[in-house]
């Protein structure tokens, strides 16, 4: 699904990565936990996430001080632990201020 955003100028985290082999059920209840999470904080806009060879998870946030709260969000380091050590051959994150956003939708 495509998060419906506000009106620019708002941020965007870019998290692309890569897994390490498949370990069951613990990296997608992790993932899923932490979409719910992030939908409780202040500043969350929205999320948008796909996964093949690559996975690609944009997140969208009001100020760089709700990403900052949110990097440091206590599950959210927990899982970024686990990430390093269990799941991830490696990742990059990418922080973006969004200055324009259109788009199209077919009723």
């Amino acid at each position: 699904m495509i998060a419906k955003t506000p009106q620019p100028p708002y941020y965007a985290v870019i998290f692309t990565s890569t897994r390490l082999e498949d370990d069951g059920k613990a990296y997608g209840q992790t993932a899923a936990r932490m979409v719910e999470l992030a939908q409780t904080m202040n500043g969350f806009l929205g999320v948008e996430s796909a996964r093949e060879d690559v996975g690609i998870t944009v997140s969208y946030w009001a100020s760089l001080a709700a990403i900052r709260n949110w990097k440091y969000q206590m599950e959210h380091v927990e899982a970024r632990d686990n990430g390093r050590e269990l799941w991830y051959k490696n990742f990059k994150t990418r922080i973006c201020l969004v200055e324009r956003d259109y788009g199209f939708e077919k009723m």
